[in-house]
């Protein structure tokens, strides 16, 4: 089946100083998100979709979407806080877009197949990929439309020993999604040690896979969150949030695929030596070439 990889690429990455989605970690240059898509084409995604703010665009293309000229077809869309659906009132005093839920359903005018979603800033890993290409395959004679897919990763593998991390904790059942509980101010140092976390944990980390219904159901529970939080400027439509809101009220089914990839994160600036050498361990082993798009 072919699908395409929606990436979120929106976010300027405050706690990290920069745009950390074009910060190069790999031997030659390389970013994160190069890794992603090289990972998504080599597992049979066709089509790259990328979701960024206005203001980044020529940055994002010079320094992100060149490589990838020839090698697999390029999109752009926008997420622009005054995007919403009709009937939403324009938050005038609004200065940011309204979260991660938001951006995946500002892409519903490029997307018409199945589709991944991932963060720009996060290492998912070969086999992640795999995965979702393996679950997109089992939807071609799939009466369920409102089945998608959640790729976990355990709490204990995507913590910083530099800060705080905020992460989506996973309840499931027979591997299908329950919940996802939106937890912040995780430290590695806490995890495992008596405290409420022990590290086993299924967490989400943006790793998606869906089909095109979730747009139209995204657009419901965004007219009622506007609705409901519209007068608070900092209110953001997280897309964990809204999936296990969805899950709660049967609204959809989501299944979990834990991946035995290795999951690297750039939250802070003292976490780029660690993914640096961990990619290049990757590459030393020949699980990754030294020059991704040469």
């Amino acid at each position: 089946m072919a699908a395409t990889l929606v990436v979120l690429a929106a976010g300027m990455g405050s706690r990290y100083g920069g745009l950390k989605q074009i910060d190069p970690v790999g031997p030659s240059g390389e970013t994160v998100l190069d890794y992603a898509v090289f990972d998504a084409l080599r597992t049979g995604f066709t089509r790259v979709v990328f979701v960024i703010r206005k203001d980044i665009e020529e940055a994002f293309r010079l320094s992100v979407g060149y490589k990838y000229s020839g090698k697999v077809q390029v999109d752009y869309v926008f997420q622009d806080q005054n995007d919403l659906p009709e009937g939403c009132p324009i938050v005038v005093e609004r200065t940011k877009p309204w979260g991660t839920g938001h951006a995946v359903w500002c892409a519903r005018h490029a997307v018409k197949e199945a589709f991944a979603v991932i963060n720009a800033d996060d290492f998912y890993g070969r086999d992640a990929f795999q995965k979702l290409s393996g679950f997109f395959n089992t939807l071609k004679n799939d009466s369920q439309i409102s089945r998608f897919a959640l790729i976990g990763f355990r709490l204990k593998d995507t913590l910083s020993e530099y800060g705080a991390v905020a992460r989506g904790v996973c309840t499931s059942k027979a591997n299908t999604l329950i919940s996802i509980e939106e937890t912040t101010g995780i430290l590695a140092s806490e995890v495992g040690h008596g405290k409420k976390l022990s590290g086993d944990e299924i967490v989400s980390m943006n790793c998606w896979g869906f089909t095109p219904e979730l747009f139209g159901l995204l657009e419901t529970e965004l007219k009622q969150f506007v609705k409901t939080h519209g007068s608070n400027p900092k209110a953001e439509f997280y897309l964990p949030v809204t999936v296990s809101d969805m899950v709660r009220t049967n609204l959809i089914h989501v299944d979990i695929h834990i991946t035995q990839s290795q999951w690297f994160g750039v939250t802070f600036k003292e976490d780029k030596p660690r993914v640096q050498a961990s990619i290049e361990q990757l590459v030393l082993k020949d699980e990754y070439p030294k020059r991704l798009f040469p």
